[in-house]
């Protein structure tokens, strides 16, 4: 008999006010979910941003449409009637609005649960895991859960999407003085900040400086951007929508971000950041990067001048120390396995198999040369490196 189609069903709102992080980091989960299991992805939404819902169906997510307040009991409810239709094996929650009534609702109609969280907003939690992908997570946030509730806290945890996964965490060489640089201030920047880092870059030096700016496809400045950009000294390149950001990490020798999701992103690609907080829930997400030594943090965004930004760029600019180090950080903390990890979770699997990589050839060499491995062969020596 054929097995039934794991549904998972993700309940997120992603628009130029919200953001589209909450979206994004679900989508990297819906890719591990139909990697692991082959399973179906519906999105339920509240809200409308056609660039996004575009990307989502372009991974094969069905996209429905709630009528009802975002968080309120109408939303639980037409949530709850869209899972029992599709028969959702999982049903996944990101936003700061779905509180401990609408957890205690969903779980009341039997479903299981998922929260995807960051800094425990609700009263009460009666999901039956609970996912805080940041560094900062700890139990203490989560003493009022129910007994069964699960927590997955920290960056072992963080959710990367499929684009990533795929570079492993990529070697970087590290030049004397950086040339190129990264600007994303998110998938809607509706504090057009974007612009004040254009204007930082724009006070030179402009020889041998070379910046890429990535605009989201929800950003409502584009024009404004354009405008400043006109008869620019220095060498800017402006990028509506891209679909591969990874590649562009990869180009880059340091970037200017926010510090949302991209941020952690920018750390498993090994990119030394400055990173510039653009919302209340990126402040700890910016202070503990720059801790672990991956990122520097320059701040509020209404609080840093171009004049900051510029001062940061220069001094990154010229410290290949600095920058080493933070490449060597980055990589340390994430290892880019988190979103298959949370689905291992969810499906109560044991064993995960993946393709292999080339970037797996050091570790089977070591394995193969283990004493024990070496012990039991044809030849007990030595495997060398180049006959691996």
């Amino acid at each position: 008999a054929k097995m039934e189609t794991r549904v998972l069903l993700i309940r997120a709102d992603g628009n130029q006010q919200i953001g589209t992080g909450h979206v994004m980091r679900c989508l990297a989960l819906a890719q591990a979910w139909r990697m692991s299991t082959d399973g179906a992805i519906v999105f339920v939404t509240a809200t409308n941003a056609p660039a996004l819902e575009a990307r989502l169906q372009a991974e094969g997510a069905q996209v429905v449409h709630l009528a009802a307040q975002p968080g309120s009991v109408e939303d639980a409810t037409q949530t709850v009637a869209c899972a029992r239709h599709c028969r959702a094996s999982w049903v996944v929650i990101d936003g700061y609005h779905f509180g401990a009534e609408y957890q205690r609702l969903l779980k009341a109609a039997d479903l299981q649960l998922l929260a995807i969280d960051d800094h425990g907003h609700a009263e009460h939690y009666y999901a039956d895991v609970i996912l805080n992908q940041n560094l900062h997570a700890s139990e203490q946030i989560y003493g009022k859960r129910r007994s069964y509730t699960r927590l997955l806290l920290g960056s072992r945890y963080l959710l990367l999407r499929r684009e990533f996964v795929q570079h492993g965490s990529p070697s970087r060489t590290t030049p004397v003085v950086a040339r190129r640089v990264l600007v994303t201030m998110g998938g809607s920047d509706p504090e057009n900040v974007t612009s004040k880092v254009i204007q930082a870059l724009q006070q030179g030096p402009y020889e041998k400086l070379e910046a890429t700016v990535v605009v989201g496809g929800s950003n409502p400045h584009t024009q404004h951007l354009h405008a400043l950009l006109h008869d620019s000294p220095a060498t800017i390149e402006l990028k509506h929508n891209v679909t591969d950001i990874p590649a562009d990490m990869k180009q880059a020798d340091m970037a200017i971000s926010a510090a949302g999701s991209t941020a952690w992103e920018l750390a498993f690609m090994g990119l030394p950041s400055l990173l510039i907080v653009v919302a209340e829930n990126q402040r700890p997400i910016a202070a503990h990067l720059t801790q672990s030594g991956a990122a520097t943090n320059l701040g509020w965004h209404s609080s840093c001048a171009p004049s900051d930004i510029h001062k940061a760029l220069e001094a990154l600019k010229t410290s290949a120390v600095t920058r080493r180090t933070m490449t060597h950080c980055g990589q340390t903390l994430i290892d880019g396995n988190g979103a298959a990890r949370v689905v291992m979770t969810m499906t109560g699997d044991k064993l995960r198999l993946r393709n292999v990589r080339e970037s797996d050839s050091r570790l089977l060499w070591q394995w193969a040369n283990d004493p024990d491995a070496r012990a039991v062969s044809f030849s007990s020596a030595l495997i060398p490196w180049q006959e691996h």
